[in-house]
């Protein structure tokens, strides 16, 4: 496959589409495996290792993505813009993308056009850092860079910090770093908050100082060292810290009843927000991943580079892609295909339950849908490439 030349970085464009299609795994699994997005893969009482894994791996595709959205920002202004004009286009496309969350990406994850449901996912953390980001990137590099070392090291020190309710100070503080989801406006609303944004901020951040190694003129041999380093010193540090057992994360591991569970355990970090160890234990490997694949170009990376070159494009249609098969999947499995439509009282009746398939048709399911998105992905690439001039693509 003849890729358009670029200046991008094809290193970061190609974990990038390494970790989008990685992503779609979980989502299909969200709408076609059994017990559908109501079942917890991680549930060690319920799982089995297969299946807590293919959740397990897609968990490096959120702190990815966030962290290498930094990374573009600082390139972004390195390469096109002053600082303010770097501002304005953070905020203005952070704006854009909470509004697309709101709008377009929760229509694509329960096709219900009365709005009942409202979540809060990875657009609109992405979207509201980079509208801090805007802000912040008036600082010093290494105000900067403390900054986003104390918020990745240090918001687990507010986990005790809890509120309950709907009250404005209770909503205020889910948006910063409480997962919440619950029942509003007497039943007829649902509001789920999965992204509170102050650990991602800290996630960006550091992303945006990590741009600073992929600056034009910085030694190759250099960088690559800095990748060993990082990447190797956070898997160390989160094995070190996860071993203790004593802070970095809401869910210590336990010893069970068997090898295996004990095994899963350790590995099953919070997500909902990103602890200090889940994010070290993504992080340090998508480093490792990076540092590997700098020199390497074959099908492979040519493949995944079509889909880092135009992530929130593929992220929007594989959504409204993943949610269409499980409705035809519903059908087939003799169940009436509106249950996906995901009102409020649908997603509370608990009907998906005990429907689904297999998990080995999740697979077949991911590679179609991949396979149906990348001429579609690959078109929009050659056409982003080739009209540079169109200020608003760099919206989507």
């Amino acid at each position: 496959m003849k890729l358009i030349k670029s200046t991008r970085i094809e290193s970061i464009d190609i974990l990038r589409g390494l970790v989008m299609v990685i992503m779609a795994l979980d989502h299909v699994r969200d709408y076609s495996n059994t017990g559908y997005m109501f079942a917890d893969p991680t549930n060690l009482e319920t799982t089995t290792p297969i299946l807590f894994f293919t959740r397990w791996i897609t968990h490096f595709c959120a702190p990815v993505f966030v962290f290498l959205a930094g990374t573009s920002a600082f390139l972004y202004g390195s390469k096109k813009a002053s600082k303010n004009q770097l501002a304005k286009f953070l905020f203005t496309r952070g704006l854009w993308l909470v509004v697309i969350e709101l709008t377009v990406v929760n229509l694509a994850w329960t096709f219900d056009i009365g709005f009942g449901v409202h979540i809060f996912q990875v657009i609109w953390a992405i979207g509201i850092c980079m509208m801090f980001l805007a802000a912040l990137i008036y600082l010093s590099k290494k105000i900067l860079l403390a900054l986003g070392l104390v918020i990745v090291f240090g918001h687990n020190l507010l986990d005790g910090i809890t509120q309950e309710g709907t009250e404005p100070l209770s909503l205020l503080w889910y948006y910063v770093h409480q997962f919440n989801f619950q029942v509003i406006n007497d039943g007829q609303g649902m509001l789920a908050i999965a992204y509170p944004f102050l650990p991602w901020l800290g996630i960006m951040i550091l992303g945006y100082c990590f741009g600073y190694f992929y600056t034009k003129g910085f030694n190759a041999s250099l960088r690559k060292k800095w990748l060993l380093r990082l990447g190797f010193g956070a898997i160390i540090l989160f094995v070190s810290l996860r071993f203790l057992n004593v802070y970095g994360d809401l869910a210590p591991w336990s010893y069970q009843d068997t090898t295996t569970k004990t095994f899963l355990s350790f590995f099953n970090t919070t997500k909902y927000p990103p602890s200090l160890l889940y994010t070290l234990m993504t992080l340090g490997p998508s480093l490792l991943f990076l540092y590997a694949i700098e020199s390497v170009k074959n099908k492979v990376t040519d493949f995944l580079i079509v889909f880092g070159r135009v992530p929130f494009f593929y992220y929007i249609l594989h959504l409204y892609l993943i949610h269409l098969i499980g409705m035809i999947g519903l059908s087939i499995q003799g169940y009436d295909w509106k249950k996906l439509i995901l009102t409020p009282a649908r997603f509370m009746s608990g009907y998906l339950f005990d429907k689904g398939f297999d998990l080995w048709v999740t697979y077949l399911i991911w590679v179609l849908v991949i396979a149906l998105l990348f001429p579609i992905c690959k078109r929009y690439m050659q056409y982003k490439a080739n009209n540079k001039d169109k200020w608003w693509l760099s919206y989507l």
